[in-house]
């Protein structure tokens, strides 16, 4: 058994060229191509936001790959305007020298208790054993996966235009929703925030999260 802290990767991105490039196809509507300035797009992008008009940040898209649990993608794949490549239970075999011969969970560092946080790991430790059992028996990854818990971590690839992922990171970095996705969330609207402030300030986040549970972030050339 392994235990692990989640990731986020997130492809490099030019938030000034972004938010020209959703100005300028703003501007379609109005013909007003002429107008464009070096910093004409914060005026536009700031009003086009504030009257509601955001159909225009569509335009422009951003993926990720995020590792975490498997009860975080459960809930993010819930966003129908977003695209996901997961890691399939079905077809990763963890008994395999390809996994290490063992499953990986993440850290439920947010377990604060020492007797709560002693009591998950001695279960991960014995899902792991009948998990490596059933194969033994000749158990399909069908079955083994059954009893696979949440905390089981896996990989996915996550892409959302920008109008969408102001809607996911709006609702997914409150204090409402399950640490382990405010854990990548969060850095990953911060990041967002820096790249395209026009977009992002205004979206709000459980400040009081303990930023030493932030996920590691990782920007990368291409994801």
């Amino acid at each position: 058994m392994r235990i692990v802290e989640p990731y986020i990767k997130v492809e490099k991105i030019d938030g000034t060229k972004i938010m020209k490039k959703i100005e300028r196809a703003c501007r379609t509507c109005y013909r007003s191509e002429g107008s464009i300035t070096e910093d004409s797009y914060k005026r536009l992008l700031n009003n086009c936001i504030t009257r509601g008009h955001e159909s225009v940040l569509e335009h422009e898209k951003v993926t990720v790959r995020i590792y975490s649990d498997i009860g975080s993608y459960k809930d993010l794949t819930r966003h129908r305007f977003a695209s996901f490549s997961v890691e399939s239970t079905r077809y990763c075999s963890y008994d395999k020298d390809k996994y290490g011969n063992e499953i990986a969970f993440i850290n439920p560092v947010y377990i604060e208790d020492k007797e709560m946080y002693e009591t998950w790991k001695e279960t991960m430790q014995m899902i792991e054993n009948n998990y490596i059992k059933m194969k033994q028996l000749g158990a399909a990854n069908d079955m083994c996966r059954e009893l696979l818990p949440h905390s089981t971590a896996a990989e996915y690839t996550m892409t959302a235009n920008i109008r969408e992922w102001k809607h996911i990171l709006g609702l997914r970095t409150t204090k409402h929703v399950h640490p382990a996705i405010r854990q990548v969330l969060i850095p990953l609207l911060k990041y967002f925030k820096e790249e395209m402030p026009e977009i992002f300030n205004e979206v709000e986040y459980d400040e009081d999260f303990n930023p030493d549970y932030y996920a590691k972030f990782i920007v990368e050339e291409e994801v």
